[in-house]
């Protein structure tokens, strides 16, 4: 048997909405691993979503199904994310120096005291998607990566980007983002001219009423479709013929004791345990555990 790596394993979170995550808890299985941590206040806590909360909307990501399938082929090692994100934010809010920059490289500085730097996750260009901006897509984006890879002295750090929804020029706001297609067309640039980059299509992938946030079930494929790209070291054009499936697995992913009774405290804490409930549980699981 393997033994257990006692290291976390770290992955910075930054973009925008669809980063942070916008897609409604309500819509999908819940996922609880006490091996996939999120940064917070500089330590590690157990991941629950959201994960990235930029706003009071904030929701599902692909971050926590990305963290599950990652945790498949990790099985005895820790993964940590470090959310970023900000809702809204352009390329130029993002500029070097700028604060989202400064507080994402502050952010990742205290992971990598208690963690081992391994990608950063980028989803951003609805923003950059009129008025010309997509035009400088590509050269921003360059010297914001590098920036990134320099700052944080991770010259090798893989990182992935995910492309914007086709979903988005019918959408609610789709007068806005008529140049989708030119900062896809930037991203996979990106990838395909800049050692270890990645470019994670988001074909097939459908959105919330709203027509601008990728839906719950998508955040979960798109995940899946990050960490095979950090996986195999490769584009991923398309969707994946076992995305449902492994998203089955990591959601039913069978809880430990230390995991159940840890839900059992935030139920009761959110109000939905009595106490006396709660103690009855605990005493159950206990009781099977010995």
């Amino acid at each position: 048997m393997d033994r257990e790596d006692h290291t976390v394993y770290s992955f910075l979170m930054i973009g925008q909405s669809n980063m942070a995550g916008r897609g409604y808890v309500k819509d999908v299985k819940p996922i609880y691993d006490e091996h996939i941590k999120m940064l917070v206040n500089g330590r590690w806590q157990t991941m629950s979503e959201p994960i990235n909360f930029d706003r009071p909307t904030s929701g599902i990501g692909l971050a926590a199904s990305f963290a599950g399938a990652w945790r498949i082929k990790n099985e005895n090692s820790q993964i940590g994310l470090i959310p970023c994100a900000e809702g809204g934010s352009s390329l130029d809010d993002w500029e070097v120096g700028g604060p989202l920059f400064k507080n994402a490289v502050f952010q990742t500085k205290l992971a990598q005291h208690i963690s081992s730097l391994s990608g950063i996750l980028w989803h951003q260009g609805e923003n950059d998607s009129f008025g010309g901006r997509s035009g400088c897509y590509f050269d921003k984006l360059k010297n914001l990566v590098a920036a990134f890879r320099r700052e944080l002295q991770a010259p090798d750090i893989p990182f992935i980007a995910g492309g914007l929804g086709d979903f988005l020029s019918s959408g609610r706001y789709g007068k806005y983002f008529t140049e989708y297609n030119s900062v896809n067309n930037a991203l996979h640039q990106y990838a395909e001219t800049t050692e270890n980059s990645y470019f994670v299509a988001a074909s097939d992938l459908t959105a919330n009423a709203d027509g601008l946030h990728f839906d719950a079930i998508s955040q979960r494929k798109f995940g899946i479709r990050y960490f095979e790209a950090f996986f195999s070291q490769k584009n991923v054009l398309g969707p994946l013929n076992n995305e449902n499936e492994l998203i089955n697995r990591i959601q039913d992913k069978p809880l430990t004791r230390t995991e159940k009774a840890a839900l059992l405290e935030i139920s009761f804490a959110l109000g939905e345990l009595s106490l006396a409930d709660l103690e009855e549980q605990l005493s159950k699981l206990n009781a099977l555990s010995s």
